[in-house]
């Protein structure tokens, strides 16, 4: 009789404890088939971005291509030809680097922003040295098709990466949307020619990301005139190696939800008409942009 009794609660916590196993077991096995799977898209994340990464690189050497057509000054021509060969050179090592070498392709990344700046800065160069004319438009119409057949794989991979990046939700990188930029004259009212300007005014969204870190953010917006100049510089802030020109900056409390953002760029000086390009930035990323046309 006595043997019974203590029979039957040992059972029971064998059972217990053979449950338990069973359902940890369950749960492991269920958390390693989710790494995997997170595994895979990051994977495949870093696969758009070494693609995105190489039709820049193809872009850049279609730029240079153009832009030899155009020059005179043999100084010139060479420093341009040194530097086509240069990208040339990182696209060939890019397209040996694996799709998992993530330190390779950060750095890559890197060169690929230095790559850029240098371009900016022969583009100008060579603007204030030639004009184009009709003829020299024409034959450069295959290297133009050449130069949007490129910019549109940029696009269309851009466009992936976004849907991408959107279904995993897991980056980390803030995101701005429904980003306007409205010209107002002295009384709060919409300026319709650039005559009545006497502010801009920046909204957006900082769009909700649960894995973002949470806490205050300067979030930095960027004016181009038509002309390229920075409006109403404020003064400048650190992007990808370099210092950029701001219009406005605010600090901002985000919380991981979707947060409203409004600022303010009073005008000082008499505008062109054209086009006004807004960028925004937030931990030393652009994070949206958009632009607006005004009349004279």
């Amino acid at each position: 009789m006595k043997k019974s009794v203590w029979v039957v609660p040992v059972v029971v916590i064998a059972l217990l404890i053979l449950g338990g196993a069973g359902y940890y077991i369950y749960s492991l096995s269920s958390e390693l088939q989710e790494q995997k799977d997170d595994n895979e898209k990051f994977r495949k994340l870093a696969e758009m971005d070494k693609k995105e990464m190489e039709n820049e690189y193809q872009q850049f050497a279609l730029q240079y291509d153009e832009m030899k057509r155009t020059v005179r000054n043999d100084s010139l021509l060479q420093r341009i030809e040194e530097e086509q060969n240069r990208a040339n050179a990182l696209l060939a090592e890019l397209k040996r680097v694996k799709d998992n070498d993530a330190a390779e392709i950060a750095r890559l990344k890197k060169e690929l922003a230095t790559v850029r700046e240098v371009l900016r800065s022969y583009i100008i160069q060579v603007d204030s040295l030639n004009r184009l004319n009709q003829a020299l438009r024409e034959e450069n119409a295959a290297v133009r098709q050449q130069y949007t057949t490129a910019t549109t794989q940029i696009s269309t991979l851009t466009e992936e990466k976004q849907n991408l990046t959107k279904t995993v939700a897991i980056a980390a990188q803030l995101d701005a949307t429904a980003l306007s930029l409205q010209a107002q004259t002295k009384k709060s009212k919409e300026a319709k020619k650039t005559k009545d300007i006497a502010k801009f005014v920046a909204s957006f969204r900082i769009s909700r990301n649960v894995t973002a870190k949470t806490g205050e953010r300067k979030v930095y917006v960027r004016i181009l005139k038509p002309t390229n100049e920075v409006l109403a510089q404020a003064g400048t802030f650190s992007y990808e190696g370099t210092q950029l020109g701001y219009s406005a900056v605010k600090s901002v409390e985000y919380n991981g939800e979707e947060t409203q953002v409004t600022m303010f760029v009073n005008v000082n000086e008499m505008l062109t008409a054209g086009t006004y390009r807004m960028y925004v930035f937030a931990d030393g990323q652009m994070i949206g942009s958009t632009s607006m046309k005004m009349e004279k």
